[in-house]
């Protein structure tokens, strides 16, 4: 009798496979099958463990890089908000000192203005006098009254607060021309020797000195050409009327006037500096925060930058770890080689991303950055130059948004400088080339009115192993000059297609 080898009964069976029973042999493929499914099971279980912790992994990073742009944002808009407060603020300030020279400058103009019709009614009255009675003391017994109300109105007349005199330069040059207005007055005065010419003589200097205090008054930012051009009206209708009234006197009238128009002017740019320089102030304010806002900006996107390449890294150092473990198991020699070519050319592309990520540090944490020279002769003409300075990890990204920022055409780089200190070298060449600003006022705009021999000399001098190029392409400028010139002569154009043919 047969037996069975796992659960021992003993019988006559028609067939034992591998010593064991039909009911056994069920059993143990069940037992098989159901730990072969337990296997899976758990296979499934480890990768579904897996993915929930590449799932828990993702989310993290997820809402960290969401963190990071959402404090950037914060900051951002913090910022846009105190510049906004701050822009109230000064426009606050401005109002009010609108408001108290608006003021100052009404009460100031009613005064000139009644100083002013009282000085013509006096040489009316002596015009009068003179045509009626002649110039003898005993007819014109109101001369001499005329002369000593004359006299009283000789005292200042200043009774506006100049913006100028809070300068102290600017105080010094105003008192020194107004003394040298005084010893004109002085010089001229003793010329005459009649009474009714002395009174012609002082009445123009009160409504003169009255005159030049009402353009003081209306000097503004910008108005410096207005203002002169007033004092030129002004001097030339005192001469026709002082001229008019005796023209005896007229040729010294006139040497008197031509020498006082000169102080004139100069008062009046005296105190239009004042102006240039407040102007100036803003300009500067204004720069100091477009620096801050591009600087801010540029280091957000040097942080996007070093995050990019962080991952690029960390990809070529996966794929370098992978190749390396598979060259470790190749037995084939052939595959073996192609493994180590491709971990090579990973290595030299890890290295060329490790430089960039040096690179993008030592922007983040140092002044470096490159300072570029550019023109545009298409926008600004042949000579004229600006040198700015950017920290982006592609300077180049810096110039083509300027050339398609506000101006037709893109620029021309003549030179592109790296320097571990770019901001001193940028105020560097600013400082030697400040004279020849295109703005004086607004030094925010960084163009200057240079020739391509001196710029050439001068970087070269500054930055002996920067490369200049001289040539200025201006491809669109001058495409579009070719095509406005077929445009208008499109005659030429033929004539130049048939010498062609003719050539050929």
């Amino acid at each position: 009798m047969a037996k069975c080898t796992r659960c021992g009964r003993k019988g006559f069976f028609l067939k034992l496979t591998n010593g064991l029973c039909d009911n056994c042999v069920s059993t143990v493929r069940m037992e098989q099958e159901q730990a072969a499914l337990k296997a899976q099971m758990e296979e499934i279980s480890a990768k579904l463990s897996d993915q929930k912790a590449l799932f828990e992994r993702i989310s993290a990073d997820a809402y960290a890089d969401g963190v990071a742009k959402a404090k950037a944002k914060n900051a951002e808009l913090t910022t846009q908000n105190l510049q906004i407060e701050e822009r109230i603020l000064a426009g606050k300030k401005n109002l009010v000192e609108l408001s108290e020279k608006e003021e100052k400058s009404r009460k100031s103009a009613a005064n000139a203005e009644q100083k002013v019709r009282r000085c013509k009614e006096l040489i009316k009255a002596i015009q009068h006098a003179n045509e009626a009675f002649g110039t003898d003391d005993q007819e014109v017994g109101d001369l001499e009254k005329l002369l000593n109300e004359a006299d009283g109105l000789m005292s200042p007349t200043v009774t506006l607060t100049l913006q100028c005199l809070d300068m102290k330069d600017l105080r010094k040059r105003y008192k020194e021309n107004e003394k040298n207005i005084q010893a004109t007055f002085e010089k001229y005065k003793d010329r005459y020797t009649t009474k009714a010419n002395i009174t012609i003589y002082r009445l123009m200097v009160i409504a003169l000195s009255a005159e030049l205090q009402n353009v003081l008054n209306n000097v503004g930012f910008g108005k410096l050409d207005d203002a002169l051009n007033d004092i030129k009206t002004i001097t030339n209708k005192y001469y026709v009327i002082a001229a008019d009234g005796n023209q005896s006197i007229a040729p010294t009238v006139k040497k008197f006037i031509g020498e006082l128009d000169y102080y004139f002017q100069e008062a009046v740019k005296i105190e239009y500096e004042y102006y240039v320089q407040k102007e100036r102030a803003k300009e500067e304010q204004r720069a100091i925060r477009e620096q801050m806002r591009q600087e801010a900006e540029e280091r957000r996107e040097l942080e996007r930058q070093q995050k990019q390449i962080e991952k690029e890294e960390s990809k070529f150092h996966d794929q370098i770890s992978q190749l390396s473990q598979q060259m470790a198991d190749s037995v084939d020699d052939e595959k073996t080689a192609l493994l180590k070519a491709r971990i090579e050319e990973l290595q030299k592309q890890l290295a060329a991303v490790a430089e960039q990520k040096d690179k993008i540090v030592e922007l983040q944490n140092g002044k470096a950055g490159n300072v570029y020279v550019i023109s545009n002769i298409g926008s600004f003409g042949e000579g004229v130059f600006k040198i700015g300075m950017t920290r982006r990890l592609e300077p180049m990204d810096r110039v083509n948004e300027l050339g398609s920022a506000s101006v037709p055409f893109p620029f021309d780089v003549h030179s592109m400088i790296f320097s571990d200190d770019a901001v001193s070298l940028e105020t560097k060449l600013h400082h030697i080339l400040n004279d020849q600003r295109v703005n004086k006022v607004n030094l925010r705009k960084e163009f200057f009115r240079v020739s391509l021999d001196d710029l050439e000399k001068l970087v070269g001098e500054i930055a002996p192993t920067a490369d200049f190029k001289r040539t200025v392409l201006a491809e669109q400028y001058r495409q579009s000059l070719s095509i406005s010139h077929v445009a208008e002569n499109p005659d030429a154009s033929e004539e130049e297609d048939d010498e062609e043919e003719d050539e050929v």
